[in-house]
């Protein structure tokens, strides 16, 4: 498995990476990193990764411009949100764009667990 971590945080992108390795369900995975959402986009494009967890406010591309993006260009990845924005409005965007969870930060790894746990 090979897991696509986007957020323009280097020391999220490590916290997140961090709470991945602490997880049964995705042990052995390949973690890879991009710094905002159009890197994302073209990351996804390259490495084909199996998951991706992105930040929703990144600079160049949103998360959702990100998750748009992958959409129209007919790419079809599992995709989630962990962010720090989480309203009525944006968990129905992101839903609607087709993105299966929306993590809040401060996070867990059992939330990321259990954001997982219907998805791979």
């Amino acid at each position: 498995m090979k897991i696509l971590v986007v957020d323009d945080s280097k020391a999220m992108r490590a916290i997140v990476k961090r709470a991945l390795s602490n997880l049964d369900r995705v042990a052995g995975a390949t973690i890879i990193e991009a710094a905002d959402g159009k890197e994302g986009f073209d990351t996804v494009q390259a490495e084909k990764p199996d998951l991706v967890l992105s930040d929703w406010n990144m600079p160049e591309m949103t998360g959702i411009e990100f998750l748009q993006a992958l959409n129209d260009a007919g790419v079809a990845v599992t995709f989630g949100f962990v962010t720090s924005e989480s309203t009525p409005e944006m968990h129905e965007l992101a839903k609607s764009n087709g993105a299966k969870f929306l993590v809040s930060k401060p996070f867990t790894p059992e939330s990321i667990d259990q954001a997982l746990a219907g998805v791979i």
